[in-house]
This record gives structure tokens, C-alpha cells and sequence, in this order.
């Protein structure tokens, strides 16, 4: 790095270009040196792991980021001896893959995509070990297995046909209460097993995956035998008529029907890439309409117990059949018995649509969610997986990321964070999106519920479109089993985070000073910046005339000297650091107020003093350059308000951070951190122009 960079790194007072691009020949797009010097930091400690040989488990591989797609790859293809390629074969052969609300088939395309190369390597592995055997005597049956694999691909098209096909058929299930969607998914994966095929006369009967990727409602239907006995119990309960089997034995007889239908499933699995499909393909059309009509009779009856439950009267057709295409009941306890037997699915992901509760109430309701209050069908999906999963699985959705900071969602953290391991990363939605054109903020996490307990966060990223390709692999979670707060899992991503953290909650919260007469003002929705005043900022609409904006709230405390305090600590980039590590990133409620650990009671005179000074100055600077606009809305006509920029004042921003960190006893290093936290875009333009002008 240039000297002038590099000498910031162990000297604070050093760091004055390192907020100023990075040149292309050092950086990647839009980063500016702070990033830069960040990411190569992380880089070395990274490095360091591995040789230190500190990273021994999957979950260190998740934590530290790194790429296992790659590992495993390199793994297989360096492999030395028979018995680890055995096992990996083995493992990538019979790892289900599930999306519950899987649509066109998005994530099971990406899903088809990974296992490809390592499908791939290890056939190039089973061919080297199968050539070895030309060199001399060897026991004619040694690699008997590699042997008939490799015969097995032999009879297909070509080597990417086969790995293709082989994946569509054993690893990749999906559900969709859409049938439309459904039709997509499998039509997708089939024009990419057609597009291997280069001659026509190679053309060979497409797999049947209709049992793999299924049409219905994944949130209504048994997934348990569990569940299928206590609606037997509802039915016989006396209140219910049943219609079919009262004796005992009827849920020992559903049993044995569903492994029926796991055997013939399997043996379904198998032809399609056992046999040539043309030689076998009369075979192959039994096996299927037997499978048909036996799932179908199974989910008839179930169908009926399930209806009773939700007090639909069976006897009576028209109100059967309307409950039936409306909730389009899906039984994971039959559709995959064998995987739910042997445990549940090795992976499930996806991302569930983000739909409030109340908007589908009218066409199914659900029951038994431990999530219902949450009010959203994500909310419900999350929870359907975690009885899904195996017990040595892992799973991975997108989601709002709301699910992780607002009291509504409580039973989606406890659900996913109060065990097991968990990994969570937050997106932001300017200057860049994660879905291009959807504007939600995101979070993407992976959990593995039976394992050492550990939460691991991210910071809130944020990014520029040009920076995309870079966002994934440059994600840092920090452990942060420590760090608690109420209903929200912190967005913090490096170790400097837990102790500017550590150090904050020895103060009491600001909530013990809300009491008095003494008002100051805040704007409710801030982006960049938080806005808080002593004042009542302008605002005039043509319905009301001079009023305070809707927008606006205010806090009361004893003095006024404590309210500027309040002020000065509501406006530092400390408490933004606070309030983007807790809150919804888009409303200012009184919740990150109320409990930002200020600690007045025991800040000195002269500290107080000294910020209410400050809120002064900042007040004054607020005003100069304030830009009175106008508006029209629809409600209340004409609006007329004063627009507020405090990134102009940012030199006095910084100064009661400074004096805030004197009282909170944070080191040079910590004080750095919290000056320069998201500089790059809460400065935007501006900090690019004074790059320019260094």
C-alpha cells in the first residue's frame, strides 16, 4: 500500500486519506481505503485460521466465509485413497435438497449448479482409480462400484446428461401451492438436461420428476405421524363423525400404506437412471400409475381427518370440496415418508413469500404455528422447515429482516436463535438492492439446529451496483452469543463492535431520564442521518396550516441541560451506530431510544456543558443550511416544510462523538470506528468531492 495508507494502520491520527477512493490498481469498484485496508486485514487473520489449523469443522468454513463449494471440490480431486471418494459419492448421491415454496424452480436450478461439478469431479476421480487398474494383476472385483457407476453413465448421451439427470432425479424436491410454478420449475430443469444433448438421435425420455417437485399448500397438512393420530383423536373424540376405520390398528395401516409408497417411490427413483428409459418404458408407466393411485388414496383419507380438524363437515360434499381447493392440503408425512422417516431433508432454502396473514385468511388458515401471531406466511415457512430438517441438516432463507429486530417477530428469533447454530446476514436497500426493483431490506441466514449453541451476525451491508459481484465474499460475521437485546439479534460484523458494545451497557439506558418538562424533537424516519432538534422544525400543510409534522415525535426530560444532552446523543454517529445495529434501519421508535445506555447520572458537569454547547452550534448549523420545499399531496393539498442535511455538519457531529467517547472511555482505535461508521454512504457525493480536492 502507498506509505501515507499504510501508515494509518497502527497510528489513528494517520488516517486522513483513508476515506478517499481507492485507486482501481489496489481496490475493488467503489471502495474507498478504510474498505481496503479492512478487507486485506481480514485477509491475514483469515489466513492465519488456516494455518494455524484452527478451522476443523463445516461451521468454521460457514463462519470464516470461505468457499466450501471450492473445498469439497478440491477434496474429491485430490483424494488419494478409495474410501473418501466412496463417501463423498455416497453423501452428494443421497443429499436431499428441498425448497417448500420453491415457484419457478430458482433455487433449485442454483441447487442443481453446485452439485454439478462436484458430481463431476468425483467421476473424473472413479475413472483415474478404474485406469490404474490396467497397470497390473488386481482383484477383479476392486472398484466394482466406481465400475458400475461409470457403466451406468456410459448409457446416457454424454457425462453432463448423466450428472444432470442424476441430480434432478436424487437430490432436488420442491413445493408450490402454485401448480403454474410447479410446471415452470420441472420444464426448467428439463431444457437444461435437453441442452446437453448434441445429436437427436441421442435423445432418450426425459426424467419424471413429478413426484420430486409437487403442486400444494406447504403450510396446511401433516408432516408427523404425530400430528395424523391427534386428528384420529379429534375424529373419534365423539364430536366428529368418522367416516372410514375406527379401530386402532387405522393408524398402523396409514403407516404401512406410506412405506408402501416409499418403496415404490424408490424403485420409481431408480429405473431412471438404472435403465435405458426406451427399453423399460412400459415398466416405467406402471410403476408411476401405481404410485399415482396410491399416494392418492393415502391423501384421501388424510385429507378427510384434516378437514375434521378444522371443523369441516365431510358428509357434506360441497363444503368438503371447497375446503379441499382452498387450503390444498400437502402431506409431508406421505409425499416423502422416506426422507421424514430417516430424519427429515439434509438442506432445505429458499425464499418464502413476504405476504401479511390477513391477506390470504379468506382463501385458508393455518394451525398450530407457534409463529401465527407474527402475522406473515415467511413467518410460517421458517417454522414448517424447522420440522422438516433433519437433524443433521442445515437451512437457508431469505427473508425480511425484520424478522430479526422487531418485537412482532419474537417467535421467529426464539424459534431460530435460542439454540443450535446460526449464522445471519442483513442487506439494506440503497445505493443498491438485493433483489433489483424489490424494496425490502433482507436478511439471509443459515441455521443448523443441532449443534453447539452460537449466533453469528453481520454488519448492515450496503453496496453499490457496481460492487455486486464482490458483496457475498466479502461477508464477515462476528460471534454474538453476548451481545443482547430485546427482540433483536445486533447487526455487527467485527470485533470492535463488541467492545464499543461492552462498554456502552455499563450505563444506565436513557429511559431512566425520561421525566420532566424539558421537550426535544426527532424525526421518526431517518435514512443516513438521525435528526433531532431542540426545536420544533417548520411545517405547514393547506388543510392544517402551521402545525408539527405527523412525522415528528418528542421526548421530555428533567432539565434542559439533559435535553440537549439527550439531543447531542440522539444526533452522534454513536447512536446511529446503535440504532442501525438494532432497529428496522427505517423507523426511529422509542424502543432504540428508550434503552440507548446514556448514562446521565453519572456524566460529569463539564461533559454536559460541553455537548450542550454543541447542540447549540449544531442547531444553528441545522438552520443555515436548512432548504425550505414544497409539496403536493393528495390528503392535505400543499405542504411547506424545512429539509434538514446534517451531513454539513458533520465536523460538529464529530466533535460531541469525541466528547461522548471521553465519557464512555473508548479508545482512539473505538472512536475512529464510530466517527467513520458508514462514512462512505452517509457522506455520499460529498465525501468523493473532498477525496477529489486531497
Amino acid at each position: 500500500m502507498p506509505p501515507e495508507i499504510a501508515a494509518g494502520i497502527d497510528d489513528v491520527s494517520q488516517r486522513g486519506a483513508w476515506n478517499t477512493p481507492t485507486p482501481q490498481e489496489y481496490g475493488l469498484p467503489t471502495e474507498i481505503w478504510r474498505e481496503t485496508v479492512a478487507r486485506r486485514q481480514r485477509y491475514e487473520e483469515i489466513r492465519n485460521q488456516v494455518f494455524s489449523k484452527n478451522l476443523v469443522s463445516i461451521n468454521d468454513l460457514i463462519t470464516y466465509n470461505l468457499d466450501i463449494q471450492q473445498f469439497a471440490q478440491d477434496v474429491i480431486e485430490n483424494c488419494e485413497g478409495p474410501e473418501l471418494l466412496r463417501a463423498f459419492w455416497r453423501a452428494i448421491n443421497q443429499v436431499t435438497v428441498l425448497d417448500p415454496t420453491c415457484g419457478s424452480g430458482a433455487f433449485l436450478f442454483a441447487a442443481l449448479n453446485i452439485l454439478e461439478p462436484l458430481y463431476e469431479a468425483c467421476l473424473h476421480r472413479m475413472e483415474a482409480f478404474v485406469a490404474e487398474l490396467t497397470h497390473g494383476d488386481h482383484h477383479p472385483h476392486k472398484y466394482k462400484d466406481f465400475r458400475e457407476v461409470l457403466d451406468q453413465m456410459e448409457r446416457h448421451p454424454n457425462r453432463s446428461y448423466f450428472v444432470l439427470k442424476s441430480i434432478v432425479v436424487n437430490n432436488l424436491y420442491g413445493v408450490d401451492i402454485m401448480a403454474e410454478a410447479v410446471e415452470i420449475a420441472k420444464l426448467r430443469l428439463f431444457l437444461k438436461l435437453a441442452a446437453q444433448v448434441e445429436r437427436a438421435e441421442d435423445i432418450e425420455p426425459l426424467p419424471d420428476i413429478d413426484f420430486n417437485i409437487r403442486a400444494g399448500n406447504t403450510l396446511v397438512g401433516f408432516t408427523t405421524v404425530a400430528e395424523v393420530e391427534r386428528a384420529m383423536k379429534i375424529a373419534q373424540s365423539g364430536q366428529r363423525k368418522l367416516m372410514f376405520g375406527e379401530d386402532v390398528a387405522t393408524l398402523q395401516r396409514i403407516e404401512e400404506k406410506a412405506q408402501d409408497v416409499d418403496r415404490l417411490f424408490g424403485k420409481f427413483q431408480a429405473m431412471q437412471t438404472a435403465h435405458d428409459m426406451r427399453e423399460y418404458a412400459q415398466d416405467f408407466m406402471e410403476t408411476k400409475e401405481e404410485l399415482r393411485k396410491r399416494l392418492q388414496a393415502l391423501e384421501d383419507e388424510l385429507n378427510r381427518y384434516l378437514a375434521q380438524e378444522y371443523g369441516v363437515d365431510v358428509t357434506k360434499p360441497a363444503a368438503y370440496q371447497r375446503w379441499l381447493a382452498s387450503h390444498q392440503p400437502f402431506h409431508w408425512f406421505t409425499e416423502f415418508y422416506g426422507i421424514l422417516k430417516q430424519g427429515g431433508f439434509d438442506v432445505i432454502i429458499g425464499n418464502p413469500p413476504y405476504v401479511e396473514y390477513s391477506k390470504v385468511k379468506g382463501d385458508y388458515t393455518v394451525r398450530g404455528y407457534a409463529t401465527e401471531s407474527c402475522g406473515n406466511l415467511y413467518a410460517f415457512v421458517v417454522e414448517r422447515n424447522e420440522v422438516l430438517l433433519s437433524r443433521h441438516g442445515y437451512t437457508g432463507m431469505i427473508v425480511p429482516h425484520s424478522a430479526f429486530c422487531t418485537d412482532r417477530m419474537a417467535p421467529v428469533m426464539k424459534l431460530l436463535s435460542e439454540n443450535g447454530c446460526f449464522w445471519l446476514s442483513t442487506y439494506g436497500i440503497r445505493p443498491a438492492k438485493l433483489f433489483v426493483g424489490v424494496e425490502q431490506r433482507l436478511g439471509i441466514y443459515f441455521r443448523r439446529p443441532f449443534a453447539q449453541y452460537s449466533k453469528f451476525c453481520t454488519r448492515y451491508n450496503r453496496w453499490n451496483e457496481e460492487a455486486r459481484a464482490y458483496l457475498f465474499s466479502q461477508l464477515q460475521y462476528l460471534q454474538t452469543n453476548e451481545m443482547v437485546f430485546r427482540n433483536s439479534l445486533p447487526k455487527v460484523g467485527v470485533s470492535i463492535d463488541q467492545s464499543i458494545w461492552e462498554k456502552i451497557q455499563k450505563y444506565k439506558p436513557l429511559s431512566a431520564n425520561l421525566t420532566g418538562r424539558s421537550p426535544l424533537f426527532f424525526h421518526n424516519s431517518p435514512r443516513y442521518w438521525i435528526r433531532a432538534m431542540t426545536f420544533v422544525p417548520y411545517f405547514w400543510n393547506e388543510r392544517g396550516g402551521e402545525q408539527t409534522s405527523s412525522h415528528v415525535k418528542f421526548l421530555n426530560l428533567v432539565t434542559k441541560t439533559d435535553a440537549s444532552v439527550a439531543t447531542a446523543a440522539l444526533n452522534s454517529s454513536l447512536f446511529y451506530w446503535w440504532f442501525i445495529a438494532l432497529s428496522n434501519c427505517r423507523d426511529l421508535v422509542m424502543r432504540e431510544i428508550e434503552s440507548f445506555p446514556l448514562g446521565l447520572e453519572r456524566m460529569s458537569e463539564r461533559t454536559k456543558d460541553r455537548l450542550e454547547e454543541l447542540v447549540a452550534e449544531l442547531m444553528k448549523d441545522y438552520k443555515e443550511h436548512a432548504v425550505r420545499k414544497e409539496t403536493e399531496y393528495q390528503a392535505t393539498g400543499q405542504v411547506v416544510y424545512d429539509e434538514f442535511y446534517p451531513k454539513h455538519s458533520k465536523p460538529i457531529i464529530d466533535e460531541i462523538d469525541r466528547v461522548l467517547a471521553q465519557h464512555y472511555s473508548f479508545t482512539d482505535e473505538e472512536l475512529d470506528f464510530i466517527i467513520n461508521y458508514d462514512i462512505k454512504y452517509r457522506m455520499g457525493d460529498q465525501l468523493l468531492k473532498e477525496g477529489e480536492e486531497e
